[in-house]
């Protein structure tokens, strides 16, 4: 088995303060290095966004990516916190309101995310006059090395890690209980599998005119079956039960998977062929 590395969670510290500032005194401040995965993931989408938005049939140019990546943002941010809270600890919100602004406590949903994107890119195709669905074909590839670099993150934070294992890449999480058990390190083969596997194979497929709705519907269908797998060597979530055998990820990668299978039908059963960008 091996040893989890000795990985500050903390990458660096800015020595300024303590300041008062009234009844509260702030600083020195720590830099997490899941704020930094945090960065690099909306700089990661930054870069692949302006390079899909030279093709000659985005429906974003170069101008709109600032704000594609900053309705984006806002929409990760919010929605992941929000879904975190009701899909997985919507009693400890009961017990204290206030926990949900304490974002800095943990706690963070990739389909709470994913819904939150979705309204923020809806807003955003009304405000730019661009279909909607066209707009979540054109995001879909930017968004899987983000994935990965969030599940760094949490690796690094030594949370999410997997279940109990005898594998010889088995790994001793001093965080977790019970201590000394060697366990899966589910993090990175989410990082592997969401983050670069998914990356390589939306990316690729988005690089051909396809019908309006089949990038995402890749996505979709990618992300729920890396992560529905994944889940069987994950530990689950304290205090979530399992709901006919499955656990809370497992459950929400159900209709998620269901609508990338539609969003398949439709684009290339049901709906005109309307070509996306050829080139990304």
């Amino acid at each position: 088995m091996l040893q989890y590395p000795d990985l500050n969670p903390i990458a660096f510290t800015i020595p300024i303060g303590p300041i008062s500032i009234g009844n509260m005194t702030v600083g020195p401040f720590n830099v997490h290095w899941y704020g930094i995965m945090y960065l690099l993931a909306f700089v990661s989408a930054w870069l692949i966004a302006m390079r899909r938005a030279k093709a000659p049939y985005a429906v974003v140019d170069k101008s709109q990516v600032e704000n594609l990546i900053t309705y984006g943002a806002f929409g990760v941010i919010l929605g992941g916190r929000f879904g975190y809270v009701l899909f997985y600890n919507f009693e400890e919100f009961l017990r204290d309101p206030l926990w949900l602004f304490r974002v800095w406590e943990g706690g963070m949903s990739f389909h709470g995310g994913l819904i939150g994107v979705i309204v923020a890119m809806i807003i955003y195709s009304y405000r730019i006059n661009r279909s909607f669905i066209s707009l979540m074909d054109f995001v879909a590839p930017i968004v899987p090395l983000g994935l990965g670099f969030g599940r760094l993150g949490n690796f690094i934070g030594q949370e999410l890690w997997g279940r109990v294992t005898d594998v010889p890449w088995g790994m001793v999480f001093p965080k977790a209980l019970p201590e000394g058990l060697a366990r899966h390190p589910s993090q990175l083969y989410q990082a592997f599998l969401e983050g670069l596997v998914l990356f390589v194979i939306v990316f690729w497929f988005s690089a051909k005119p396809r019908p309006r709705g089949a990038v995402s519907g890749v996505f979709l269908i990618g992300y729920s079956i890396f992560r529905f797998g994944v889940e069987f060597v994950r530990e689950p979530d304290l205090g979530v039960a399992l709901i006919v055998g499955m656990t809370r990820g497992q459950l929400l990668c159900v209709p998620m998977f269901l609508l990338g299978v539609g969003l398949l039908v439709w684009a290339y059963a049901l709906a005109p062929k309307t070509a996306q960008a050829p080139k990304a």
